[in-house]
């Protein structure tokens, strides 16, 4: 997987794709790159005007506007009834068939130290980005699983047929998911769930898979994207402390579509965990622990730099604990940057 030789592991001509978050930043701009693949796409979000905009900015990217098929859902996705309804919608108006892809991109974070956060933003954090993904995959997953558990026929005794093309569930998680810095410690274990549920969820699809190999496979991926320049982050930033801010420095920013861009490239090439810059692919190496590798050339060259990025991680760590002690001394312990 991921040579030049590969298939593509992640066909979306023709196909259905349902995102939410899909109003703004990676979510949108995933789906109109997807619609411009041939994709029919979904999208889902809060805000109405939002979604009408978002759909008539899909519609221009659409490689054949005229014959694809586009839809807005407004949703709440961090209850489970709701995410209920967005596939129960999204399963009538496509034909009364389940999408083929559901790719997970709202999320939230109150970036800020630890005493300082407010008691309701741990909870709000965790329904935004961690339940918002079980919900969602507990209902397109029953909707894609159910009728063969369902199956009365014999498992290993189903009619061999042309194989189909694989279903997708996309998580969307952070850097943070594999490193996480002060101010960042009440948004990090929102995010570090999602690859857990991500790595979990991968291989119980393999149950399904060896029971019905004729049924289209069930593919799980999580996305980490790099940082990019929106609202969101915007609204962080007028959050974060002055220290954050610091240990932050050195980051890669990448506009929404080029990251997305990225992204599917990842998906296109079978990866199940898919970094968006070179440092999260570095870090991400030294912490996959059982993740699927995406093939052998690739999983040699994840192992020899996970070996490099190890050593390297203690220096980092090093240097940042460093200078976050340093900040105490002669900032204090607020995370903001005394006057002088």
């Amino acid at each position: 997987m991921g040579s030049a030789w590969s298939k593509n592991e992640f066909p979306v001509d023709g196909r259905t794709v349902l995102i939410t978050g899909g109003s703004g930043g990676l979510g949108l701009n995933a789906a109109r790159q997807l619609a411009g693949k041939g994709a029919n796409v979904i999208i889902v979000a809060r805000d109405v005007a939002k979604l009408e905009e978002g759909v008539e900015f899909i519609k221009k990217g659409a490689r054949s506007p005229d014959s694809q098929r586009f839809h807005s859902i407004s949703a709440d996705v961090t209850t489970s009834a709701e995410c209920a309804r967005v596939v129960a919608e999204a399963t009538a108006w496509n034909d009364n068939s389940p999408p083929d892809v559901v790719w997970c991109c709202s999320g939230s974070a109150h970036p800020s130290l630890f005493i300082d956060t407010p008691l309701d933003q741990f909870q709000t954090m965790m329904d935004s980005n961690y339940f918002s993904c079980v919900y969602m995959a507990h209902a397109i997953l029953n909707a894609w699983l159910r009728p063969l558990r369902d199956d009365k026929q014999q498992s290993g005794a189903m009619a061999a047929r042309k194989a189909q093309p694989a279903r997708h569930l996309v998580f969307t998680a952070s850097f943070v998911a594999f490193y996480g810095f002060a101010g960042f410690t009440p948004y990090t274990p929102s995010k570090a769930a999602i690859r857990a549920l991500s790595d979990s969820l991968s291989q119980e699809m393999n149950l399904y898979a060896g029971a019905h190999p004729s049924a289209p496979r069930v593919r799980v991926h999580t996305v980490f994207p790099a940082t990019m320049p929106t609202q969101s982050l915007e609204d962080e930033n007028r959050v974060k402390t002055d220290l954050t801010k610091s240990l932050e420095e050195g980051d890669q920013i990448l506009q929404p579509d080029e990251c997305a861009r990225r992204a599917i490239k990842g998906l296109e090439a079978g990866h199940e965990l898919v970094a968006t810059s070179t440092i999260i692919r570095l870090v991400m190496t030294s912490v996959m622990g059982g993740a699927i590798r995406g093939g052998f050339w690739k999983g040699l060259a994840d192992t020899l730099l996970g070996w490099l990025t190890l050593i390297v991680m203690i220096f980092i760590r090093w240097e940042m604990d460093t200078k976050v002690r340093k900040w105490g001394r002669e900032n204090g312990p607020s995370g903001v940057l005394k006057q002088k």
